[in-house]
């Protein structure tokens, strides 16, 4: 992590003061995407989205509060004041910039076509063309899919939650779905209803939809709850809290997406 050690100096002095005013933020959360934010039996909201947030909100002693909102709707939602910020495994794009300001970045991580073993040889618009493709809806792989594959005479359809998407993928209902690489190992090709399904080809490509990584949306009118969160995040990369934390659920640096 020595790379990003110095550039944060500035950030790890000034978040103290800018939390000072911080007494609670309300996270808004999508928990259909294990392992960043799902529910356990209980119905807790947990995951690596969820233990980021949390230590973000010890550092600035703030109250951390989990408000579910379907992703699709998630950014009227913000911009609705329903809460302070994102935090879904929400990935930068100039479209959603548009809207809303990010944090610093919190992870990177590729994006997968997911098929049954032997349905596609690559992730091409010709092997896909008349198939059908699940998408998640309001996110950047719908996005990647519409611009790619949409005019191009492949299905796209779009639903709420990756959960849904990988039902109907494993009911037959869809002949592939664009997920998170990480999501879709973690939640389906490791578990036995997933042993017939694999990553079709090599990670999609596009720098405008992925090359930023996943940050925490804020709206436009809150620079000082933006800078404390960067602050914050700067202070958990820095003190090992950061790699900690991703340990539990990664084999590999999520931060850089290597």
């Amino acid at each position: 992590m020595k790379t990003f050690m110095l550039p944060l100096l500035a950030l790890l002095i000034s978040a103290p003061t800018l939390a000072n005013n911080i007494k609670e933020i309300r996270f808004g959360v999508d928990p259909t995407f294990a392992p960043f934010e799902s529910k356990d039996i209980d119905g807790k909201v947990i995951g690596f989205d969820v233990d980021l947030g949390n230590a973000i909100c010890q550092k600035l002693q703030a109250k951390c509060v989990w408000v579910e909102n379907n992703f699709d709707g998630i950014i009227p939602a913000l911009k609705a004041r329903k809460f302070d910020a994102i935090l879904s495994g929400m990935y930068v794009t100039d479209k959603r910039k548009e809207q809303i300001d990010f944090s610093n970045k919190l992870y990177n991580g590729p994006v997968f076509l997911v098929a049954r073993k032997g349905t596609f040889t690559a992730p091409d618009v010709k092997v896909l063309k008349g198939k059908t493709i699940g998408v998640e809806q309001g996110s950047a792989q719908e996005t990647y899919a519409n611009k790619y594959w949409r005019n191009a005479g492949v299905n796209v359809v779009a639903y709420q939650g990756a959960d849904r998407v990988i039902q109907d993928l494993e009911s037959g209902r869809i002949d592939g779905a664009v997920l998170s690489g990480v999501m879709a190992e973690y939640s389906f090709l490791k578990k036995p209803q997933g042993k017939d399904y694999a990553f079709v080809g090599g990670a999609l490509q596009d720098n405008d939809l992925f090359g930023a990584g996943a940050a925490i949306g804020l709206r436009k009118d809150d620079a000082a709850l933006r800078e404390a969160i960067n602050g914050a995040i700067a202070e958990i990369l820095a003190d090992g809290t950061y790699k900690k934390l991703a340990s539990q659920y990664f084999s590999f640096d999520i931060y850089s997406g290597a």
